[in-house]
């Protein structure tokens, strides 16, 4: 397994060729024409965007299915719809952009969801709504990357760190506000308006990167490509996201592994994924290069990138899950508690970006990681049925503190040692693991809950008995209040129906807050995982070679 060696001088990798920036003369290193942070906050306007996308539209689905004559449990397929198609093209944008250019695929990505957006807004029924989405996933699924890879490229590799805070305040504060902003448009204005709002973005977005974005000496498109597409390999992958998405979005409403519909769908998934691994490995011109995790520093990098995005993913489901299930919070009032954590990123994101072109990547990581710990330790501690809008508030904050560091430490550290040509691969297979990893923890997360839930309801049950003096204090005093108001007979069952509800909110209560302790348990793991990580010294020149 190749690794590099970053506190040291790099020698170039045979199997890597000459960077083309080497080209241009000795010690000259290319640069974009126009600021590098102009073209960043271009790029991420784009990528908000596109990751808004895929959280607005949550809360909106009662106000869709019932619009356009469809159950709730169909309009579900609103969501996976989106985030198949959006799976699937992650990871083939290097593929993509080597075919027509890193810019030029950017902007095409931009159209589609644009134009897509448009469509979706107009849909007059499900089935259309459906194929709007897939194409607006399919857009979506290309920006990501490339905004990833178009900073990465214009940006010195010390200055990276800084452009990823950027970058990282995209990935992490769009899905946060996402349902917030959907409820409000929503209740305030149409559904339809939750696609309408990115066609200005688009067009503005569309007209700057038109403009400002360049694609360095590096990329370049080759037609000849399109002809050789893999399409064995794109076959694959379309069979395993499917099967992935399909079971995670559906497991728990047809109780996971008991149904033959899951099972179907998990049989497409782990073989879809095996023949895809065999296929590409052996590929000349695969539409993913498997071949990049033989890179230490990178194959752990991506693992801990889907667990960050899995935890991110999974927070900003759990927390507004319960407000609304067990404090009884409407979907604005829910969504508004997770602003004040949006509001820490602003501060949080520049202060890591900072550190990460001071101090190791793999100690930020670890840093990150052990506020992980005492953040969901602390999370299990205060959600409870008496917490309060601040108390919530204030939750949500201590949980976003430790996102920049560890978000934007893999995301730097993924790069380190890797040939510049493959930097749309990097970008594309982060980004792809992230959104993977944030799937399958929002669906294991929930599971688990679920889980726990009825433990602690068996649980409880196992004390509401006579024999138990306080449970048959409390019932004795409860019999006496319903039966003052609504008459002796009815007293008794009132009182046995208000301690069950009781028991059923006091159950799912610590059904959560375990969920939470096994979250600390896993962030554990990662503390240690991050120790595997290549130490390097940003400020060395060493440093910025390995990247090249």
């Amino acid at each position: 397994m190749p690794e590099v060696e970053l506190a040291s001088p790099v020698k170039a990798s045979p199997a890597a060729p000459p960077s083309p920036a080497q080209t241009q003369g000795p010690g000259v290193q290319w640069k974009p024409r126009v600021n590098p942070w102009i073209i960043a906050a271009t790029v991420a306007l784009a990528a908000f965007m596109e990751v808004l996308d895929t959280s607005i539209a949550n809360v909106a689905l009662p106000h869709i299915a019932g619009s356009l004559g469809a159950s709730t449990d169909q309009g579900t397929w609103v969501l996976t719809s989106y985030l198949v198609s959006n799976a699937i093209v992650l990871p083939i944008g290097a593929w993509a952009s080597s075919v027509l250019g890193r810019r030029n695929f950017f902007v095409l990505c931009i159209v589609i969801f644009t134009i897509s957006s448009f469509l979706c807004g107009s849909a007059l029924s499900l089935p259309m709504l459906l194929l709007f989405r897939i194409i607006q996933g399919i857009g979506g699924g290309g920006m990501q990357p490339m905004a990833q890879a178009i900073m990465a490229d214009s940006f010195e590799p010390q200055k990276r760190g800084q452009a990823f805070a950027l970058y990282g305040l995209v990935a992490v504060l769009a899905p946060s506000i996402g349902p917030t902003l959907g409820g409000w448009i929503t209740d305030n204005f149409s559904w339809r308006w939750i696609f309408f709002i990115n066609i200005p973005v688009g067009v503005l977005a569309f007209i700057l990167v038109n403009r400002l974005v360049e694609d360095p000496p590096w990329i370049k498109a080759d037609r000849s490509r399109l002809r050789q597409i893999d399409y064995l390999g794109l076959s694959f992958l379309t069979i395993a996201m499917g099967g992935l998405q399909i079971m995670l979005d559906k497991g728990e409403e047809n109780d996971w592994f008991s149904s033959g519909f899951i099972r179907f769908f998990a049989f497409l998934f782990v073989g879809g994924i095996t023949a895809l691994i065999w296929w590409e490995w052996r590929h000349k011109n695969p539409i993913i290069n498997i071949k990049l995790f033989r890179y230490k520093n990178f194959a752990i990098c991506c693992f801990l990138m889907a667990l960050v995005g899995g935890v991110l993913n999974a927070n900003t489901v759990l927390q507004p899950q319960f407000m609304q299930q067990l404090l009884g919070w409407n979907a604005t009032t829910a969504g508004m508690a997770l602003t004040a954590g949006g509001v820490m990123l602003l501060f949080m994101m520049p202060l890591a970006g900072f550190a990460t072109g001071k101090i190791a990547a793999r100690y930020l990581a670890m840093a990150g990681f052990t506020m992980f710990v005492i953040t969901f330790r602390y999370a299990a501690d205060v959600t409870t049925l008496g917490m309060t809008f601040p108390a919530a508030s204030w939750l949500r904050v201590v949980q976003m503190m430790p996102l920049p560091f560890c978000f934007i430490s893999i995301t730097t550290a993924a790069y380190v040692g890797m040939p510049r040509e493959e930097s749309n691969q990097v970008a594309g297979l982060i980004n792809f693991v992230r959104n993977i990893g944030g799937s399958i923890l929002i669906a294991v997360t929930n599971a688990q809950v679920t889980n726990r839930t009825l433990w602690h309801e068996q649980h409880l049950q196992n004390l509401m008995s006579s024999a138990n003096s306080a449970f048959a204090q409390h019932q004795q005093a409860l019999t006496g209040l319903f039966g003052g108001s609504f008459g002796g007979p009815n007293g008794g069952g009132l009182a046995l129906a208000s301690i069950y509800n009781q028991l059923n909110q006091q159950a799912q209560m610590q059904g959560y807050q375990d969920v939470y302790m096994e979250l600390s348990w896993m962030s554990v793991g990662l503390i240690v995982l991050a120790l595997l990580l290549s130490k390097n010294k940003p400020d060395s020149g060493a440093a910025r070679e390995a990247v090249h």
